[in-house]
């Protein structure tokens, strides 16, 4: 085969590796591990369970656009009202300042792992502002095609570090296969089984996948099945991630909160496996959180651009072909998004994670209700694009879950990580 139709074959799966690179961050990694370090393999099946869901809502959002030929935002707006918009960008500017924050601090964090500078406090600043700044950077300079090539390889980079990681930790893999076709819940498990459920596979970056699909000009019927195959193995990927981080954490014991568990989960492995163990997750982690990083820096500005382009009032035919990644509205916040959360790295912010956490405990169960309204009705979407019953059905499962354990962070009721 030709390397030509290699590469045009591979960019078949591209977005589907986007979302894989992007939805698997530091928070998911150590939730998945915290969880395997409280309660064991008896929960493995809640990984590749958790990116079902996630798949069907990507799949929904891939419904709606090739079906209409508009992003879901401007769904949101058309079909449900202008209320909505309002709501989505309070949760929005605050989701971006929390991960904005987050994002760079577990990469400092990484960095700091890697190759200490000075006292590890300082270390951890440097490394977050350089990894913040870096991929303000490659997003500004390198566009969407040199962004593909970097997430493919960070796909690739923390999928083997992870991957071998586990396989080197798992001594019983009759257990493992147990874990992951016999679905039970250990005693006081159901927190840690919903916080991996949840956890894997991104929240609003979900919405990114209908802009780099975009970006590939996928159209119709044809344009849903191969978003359908992309997602699969977008999805596949991320349920072996999380799977890989249960076993990893199976074995070992890990304490405390916050992305510096990274480093202690580090040295635990260092005793299992020795210093190549140690150094492997730390490759991987650094790959799993730069990855996020980048996509968060990437696809956010589409969001923020697509907000502004529809309150502009333009035709359909402009808004159709306005190229949002070249607007002064996406370099704008691409700018902000990597240079003001890093006021985080010195100040307190427990106020906006708690207004973080009430908003974005609702946006899950947001987009499973609107896709269940948009993509169930024919004089939306068309007869051939209406949503059957099986994927209602899962997005129904997908609303009460995610309902439910908004109400239990709300409530304080999930474990705590970050």
């Amino acid at each position: 085969m030709s390397s030509t139709k290699w590469s045009s074959r591979l960019g078949i799966f591209l977005p589907g590796i986007l979302v894989a690179a992007t939805g698997v961050g530091a928070g998911d990694l150590l939730t998945a591990s915290m969880a395997g370090s409280r309660v064991g393999l008896a929960i493995l099946w809640a990984a590749p369970l958790g990116c079902l869901l996630k798949w069907t809502l990507n799949e929904g959002l891939a419904r709606w656009q090739m079906a209409t030929e508009t992003t879901l935002l401007e769904g949101w707006v058309t079909r449900l009202g202008r209320w909505i918009q309002w709501v989505f960008l309070a949760y929005f500017l605050l989701w971006s300042f929390f991960v904005g924050g987050a994002l760079s601090n577990a990469c400092g964090v990484a960095g700091a792992s890697l190759l200490p500078l000075g006292d590890p406090n300082t270390s951890r600043k440097i490394w977050s502002i350089f990894h913040a700044l870096a991929g303000l950077g490659l997003v500004w300079v390198g566009g969407f095609r040199v962004f593909e090539k970097i997430m493919s390889t960070f796909v690739g980079l923390k999928f083997v570090a992870v991957i071998v990681t586990a396989a080197l930790l798992a001594s019983d893999w009759r257990a493992v296969l147990h874990g992951l076709l016999v679905p039970r819940i250990p005693s006081e498990g159901l927190p840690w089984t919903l916080g991996v459920l949840g956890g894997v596979g991104g929240t609003v970056t979900l919405l990114s996948y209908g802009y780099w699909i975009r970006e590939k000009k996928r159209t119709g019927e044809e344009g849903v099945r191969v978003c359908r195959v992309d997602l699969g193995l977008a999805y596949t990927l991320t349920a072996m991630f999380g799977v890989a981080m249960i076993i990893i954490g199976s074995h070992i014991q890990i304490e405390g909160q916050g992305v510096r568990l990274s480093a202690q989960l580090a040295d635990q492995l260092a005793v299992v496996l020795g210093p190549a163990g140690k150094w492997t997750f730390l490759v991987g982690f650094w790959g799993a959180v730069f990855s996020s990083l980048l996509g968060v820096w990437q696809s956010a500005p589409y969001l923020f651009a697509d907000f502004l382009a529809l309150r502009r009032g333009l035709s359909p035919e402009q808004y159709k072909n306005l190229d949002l990644a070249r607007t002064p509205a996406y370099r704008g916040y691409l700018v902000a998004i990597a240079v003001v959360p890093l006021v985080t790295l010195w100040l307190t912010v427990e106020r906006i994670q708690l207004a973080y956490a009430v908003m974005g405990a609702l946006f899950m169960p947001l987009l499973a209700l609107t896709l269940l309204i948009l993509n169930t009705q024919s004089r939306f979407v068309g007869e051939r694009f209406r949503s059957g019953w099986l994927i209602n059905a899962i997005l129904v499962v997908t609303l009460v879950l995610f309902a439910y354990m908004g109400f239990l962070q709300l409530a304080e009721r999930m474990p705590a990580i970050g």
